[in-house]
């Protein structure tokens, strides 16, 4: 049969996207490795013959995509290149691990097989995307490019989205965001890990992310001039050393310029950001690159007076994922500070590409131990995993931490631990049975309790104690991993015999009325005793720590109450049907929510308390009930990385007749009738009623928050922009999460 046109330029096409790979992979090049890469190519090719993705194009050009974000943006060689081309063709054809083996030998296998989603049946308490991740990182200890080549099969995913319905959007920006995007900043892979913010953020609040993207372009097209008043001395004064150097611009992160817009509760035009540049220079191999860097530093600080608490010295002291530079803040032109990163082109090369690139350097083993380090650590909780998937993702997700601190030991040894931790998670980061043995610490000469939290720097010597028993209170002081893997594993025997007593005492209490346990009465008993796993109720039974009574008042128990909200709900509109209670939701049609009280019911999230105008998403109970939570939401992340399927995309008309509760918060300078003013902007306001105000005046500045009953955000921040206008008020700010 002969072939259309359309058919040969595909084939055209698939060909020069693999001869471009090998192109820009140098170990592509070889005899051995060309040979290996095009085999893979071949095979992967008629593997996924006639597949074609969501976006319509045929399915090989993904993995070829995604071995040129191995080959060219993280540097991977032949073996990752090959493994990255055959990564779905175990999950996705007929070819198995076996066959993998046969052909390519074990390494490229088995690779390819941690790179394989789970398949089969899993235990519905459990979920699918933590057990999955779990797998993944079994292989990965044992070949770090699993995860490397994970993640660039992630970016390629991302960069993709736009083809995907939307609930699929939201669970896939939602993990990125969790789960990914730490574990390339924690593996160096800085460029990666932006570009995967960046991207959740897009798909998550693509608003939002059009309007930063828009504000920040117009700010870069302003500063153009001052960086470049501001590079022509310092390229005069290196070049005038005889330093070879390239001067680059630090690309603006979007999802940071919004994560400071969160946290400071200002729009983008109030972000203030430094201007940065990097300076980037040749190696000279007679000069160690520790002076090579200060040196830069020096000329420079010759130009530019430097700010003194901004100096950052990574190059002695390097970040535990491997990063080096200097950093440090001068002031430019026209008033504006500055930052400035120096680094040599290999430390450059390691930030961009992370732990990848360590292996193309000699004498960095102290870099590479650091992974060595981490990876032990997840060793370490793969070997005693807890029976909650879940509850295993948020103690992975304790060691990503991108904020660290360092702490030295009496003798003067240097430990990394995340930003947060207490003096017990030192004693358990030395050695476990240190942390059961302790009893408190001396910080810098000092003497503290166990909880005392540390800072950057602090000398730590641990107190101990052959009498000390360890506490099981001691998981709320803790923040690391293995600490509180190394506290369960104390308890284990004991807390297991607890949860079969108490698990036993409300099968007895159900027994006496003839029912049986499910997840409906689960439900009520842990909502009644405000627990969140049935694990933990069964244990606080067990153990007497509760009493379970009034089993028919619990089991009577209306779902709503004080904390939760209910109003009507319908689906993409179209003719009104009736809907029972426990009639299934369709998670991929979005759910429009209306004014109307008649239909099933959705809740609103009392974490985060979205109102009318904000972006939702809805998360699918076990009764098939719709809890609304704020994309950005902690929470709502969460569930995204982990309960993916149970999302359903949410849409908020403008309503008119429904009113709820927001909060606003109020900043300025105490001025005689300034609270008569800004009563009277509401009272005058048709669409917002007052509950309560509270204003209090301290040496010249009051403080104060407003309780307003309002229909949606619109109204909202109308009421914010007239209250903003009144002489004296500094700023009005909402306050999302309202304290019941």
């Amino acid at each position: 049969m002969k072939e259309s046109v359309s058919e040969i330029e595909e084939k055209e096409l698939i060909q020069k996207e693999f001869d471009d790979l090998v192109s820009i992979c140098p170990k592509c090049q070889t005899e051995k490795g060309l040979k290996l890469v095009k085999k893979a190519f071949e095979l992967a090719r008629d593997a996924h013959k006639g597949v074609r993705r969501k976006s319509g194009e045929p399915y090989i050009l993904h993995p070829l995509a995604v071995a040129r974000i191995a080959a060219e943006e993280i540097g991977l060689g032949s073996t990752g290149v090959a493994a990255a081309l055959l990564h779905d063709v175990i999950e996705d054809t007929d070819y198995t691990y076996e066959d993998l083996e046969a052909i390519f030998g074990i390494k490229v296998a088995s690779i390819v097989d941690g790179l394989t989603k789970l398949s089969g049946v899993f235990d519905k308490s459990q979920s699918a995307q933590a057990e999955n991740f779990r797998k993944l990182l079994l292989t990965m200890v044992e070949d770090i490019r699993v995860i490397i080549l994970k993640l660039a099969d992630r970016l390629h995913n991302m960069r993709t989205l736009g083809s995907m319905p939307e609930h699929k959007k939201l669970k896939i920006a939602g993990e990125t965001l969790f789960m990914y995007a730490p574990i390339a900043h924690r593996l160096g892979l800085y460029a990666l890990k932006t570009e995967l913010e960046d991207l959740s953020l897009k798909y998550e609040h693509p608003s939002i992310y059009e309007d930063i993207t828009s504000k920040i372009d117009t700010k870069e097209h302003k500063d153009k001039d001052i960086l470049e008043k501001f590079i022509t001395p310092i390229e005069e004064t290196l070049e005038h050393a005889g330093i070879e150097f390239e001067i680059k611009s630090r690309p603006k992160s979007i999802y940071s310029t919004w994560n400071k817009m969160q946290k400071k509760n200002i729009p983008v035009d109030e972000i203030y950001d430094v201007l940065a540049i990097r300076v980037v220079f040749k190696d000279n191999q007679l000069i160690p690159e520790k002076s090579q860097c200060w040196n830069i530093y020096s000329l420079i600080t010759d130009i530019y007076k430097p700010k003194p608490d901004r100096l950052r010295d990574w190059v002695s002291n390097p970040k535990a994922n491997g990063y080096e530079a200097l950093h440090a803040t001068v002031m430019g032109p026209a008033g504006k500070w500055v930052e400035i990163q120096i680094r040599s082109q290999r430390m450059d090369e390691i930030a961009e590409r992370g732990f990848a690139a360590h292996y193309k350097y000699k004498g960095v083993q102290e870099k590479e131990s650091e992974l060595d380090n981490w990876l032990q650590r997840i060793r370490d909780m793969l070997e005693n995993p807890v029976s909650d998937s879940l509850e295993f993702l948020d103690d992975f997700k304790l060691n990503l931490f991108a904020s660290e601190i360092m702490i030295f030991t009496p003798k003067g040894q240097v430990k990394i631990l995340p930003k947060g931790a207490t003096a017990l998670d030192f004693a358990f980061e030395i050695h476990t049975h240190l942390g059961y043995k302790c009893i408190g610490a001396k910080v810098n000469y000092k003497l503290v309790p166990v909880s005392y939290v540390l800072k950057s720097g602090d000398q730590v010597e641990i107190l101990t104690s052959e009498k000390q028993e360890p506490k099981y209170d001691w998981i709320k002081v803790v923040t690391t991993a293995k600490a509180k893997t190394a506290i369960k594993d104390a308890f284990k025997k004991e807390r297991k015999e607890h949860i079969a007593k108490g698990e036993k005492i409300v099968e007895d209490a159900l027994n006496r009325k003839k029912l049986t346990t499910n997840n409906r009465i689960l439900s009520k008993l842990l909502r009644h005793y405000n627990i969140e796993k049935k694990e933990d109720l069964y244990f606080k039974l067990g153990s007497g720590a509760i009493v379970l009574k009034n089993i028919n008042k619990i089991l009577t128990e209306k779902t709503s109450n004080k904390w939760i909200k209910y109003w009507g709900l319908s689906f993409g509109g179209g003719k009104k049907a009736k809907q029972s209670e426990s009639k299934k939701i369709d998670k991929r049609k979005p759910i429009v929510l209306t004014d109307d009280t008649d239909k099933a019911t959705y809740i609103v999230a009392s974490c985060c308390n979205p109102i009318p105008g904000d972006d939702v998403v809805g998360y699918v109970d076990d009764e098939e009930k719709v809890i609304l939570h704020s994309r950005k939401c902690p929470i709502a992340i969460k569930l995204m990385s982990s309960q993916g399927n149970q999302l359903v995309s949410a849409e908020w008309t403008t309503h008119k007749l429904l009113s709820f509760l927001a909060i606003i918060n109020l900043t300025g300078i105490d001025q005689i009738g300034i609270v008569s003013k800004m009563t009277k902007v509401i009272s005058d306001d048709q669409n917002v009623n007052m509950r309560s105000i509270h204003v209090e005046s301290h040496d010249g500045i009051f403080e104060g928050s407003i309780y307003l009953y309002i229909h949606n955000v619109e109204d909202l921040n109308n009421l914010i922009y007239k209250i903003m206008k009144i002489k004296g008020v500094h700023t009005v700010t909402r306050q999302e999460r309202i304290q019941k």
